[in-house]
């Protein structure tokens, strides 16, 4: 387990072959691996003792990373969200695809962020969509540096990008199913 101070293409390789890490994202800290590997979303939900039947949010270098979840924007769906991304807003759109059940787990609808600092969205491009829980337990609060992280999951996850403290508040979360907005977290 080793601790990055900043984004590279050894974290990229890690994230490719299965492996999990905490990394700073665009708005806390955030535990990541492949959203398109149904191993590595299984050691995520195991590792934060997360309630299995919650979907978690996936992080995206750019809108066409929807397609690779079977999500075809309408056009009026595509105004919307050039409204809102690239930001710190988290959107929900229908997910009905059976092989996506590891993700959505019957909700069939996911989450998606696509964020606004540059160095992540470029990272991003790279790894491929992640998904992100906040860094800690179910219930408990989110880690605001590596150490409180560390507390978490120690040597658990093969990687640590430290940022510094964030203090920084969760996405806002919104839902956009048929060309229709519901904000659901402010």
């Amino acid at each position: 387990m080793k601790i990055f101070k900043r984004f590279n293409s050894e974290l990229v390789k890690i994230l490719k072959t299965g492996g999990v890490g905490v990394i700073p994202t665009d708005t806390i800290y955030g535990l990541v691996g492949s959203a398109l590997n149904k191993k590595t979303v299984e050691r995520v939900y195991k590792l934060r003792h997360r309630n299995s039947k919650k979907p978690m949010i996936i992080l995206i270098g750019e809108i066409s990373d929807l397609k690779k979840f079977g999500i075809n924007l309408s056009h009026v769906s595509r105004k919307l969200v050039a409204k809102f991304w690239p930001n710190k807003i988290s959107i929900i759109f229908d997910c009905p695809q059976p092989k996506f059940r590891y993700l959505h787990h019957g909700t069939k609808t996911l989450a998606f962020r696509l964020p606004k600092d540059k160095k992540l969205q470029a990272f991003l491009k790279k790894t491929g969509p992640l998904v992100a829980p906040s860094v800690n337990f179910e219930g408990q609060s989110p880690a605001k540096t590596i150490k409180e992280a560390q507390k978490y999951f120690g040597d658990k996850v093969n990687f640590y990008v430290d940022a510094g403290k964030l203090a920084v508040k969760p996405s806002k979360l919104i839902s956009i199913i048929k060309g229709k907005i519901e904000y659901l977290r402010k």
